[in-house]
């Protein structure tokens, strides 16, 4: 098993920036790629951004640019920098961990943090 926990949410204003960390402990032999996703009320879960073990990475579209999603391997931890906030960004934001190489979506996630908020408001 694998527990990962987050922290860095909470309430930022339009155009600030946030740093989540999302700290992996157990079986961590078994996990290639990580990522984050995000949920707002009444919507579905979604990619913001995944890294491979290799460092390989991918972002949402309304993401790239203003994310960077980064890992620790040594911390046994992965970062997601979000700069420029903006309303739209608010949501609960979830870490997930996978032992394939390179995830499709999020059924191929093994493991889930508990979650953190992100408030985007003025």
């Amino acid at each position: 098993q694998v527990q990962l926990v987050e922290s860095g949410g909470g309430l930022v204003q339009p155009g600030g920036s946030l740093r989540l960390s999302c700290a992996a402990s157990g079986s961590i032999f078994s996990i290639n790629a990580m990522g984050w996703y995000r949920q707002a009320p009444g919507k579905q879960r979604e990619l913001v951004a995944a890294i491979t073990s290799g460092g390989s990475t991918n972002y949402a579209d309304s993401v790239k640019g203003r994310f960077t999603i980064s890992r620790d391997n040594a911390k046994n931890t992965v970062y997601l920098q979000m700069n420029i906030l903006q309303p739209e960004d608010t949501a609960v934001y979830y870490c997930a961990a996978s032992r394939a190489g390179t995830p499709r979506n999020k059924l191929e996630y093994d493991y889930w943090g508990q979650g953190t908020q992100v408030t985007v408001s003025s």
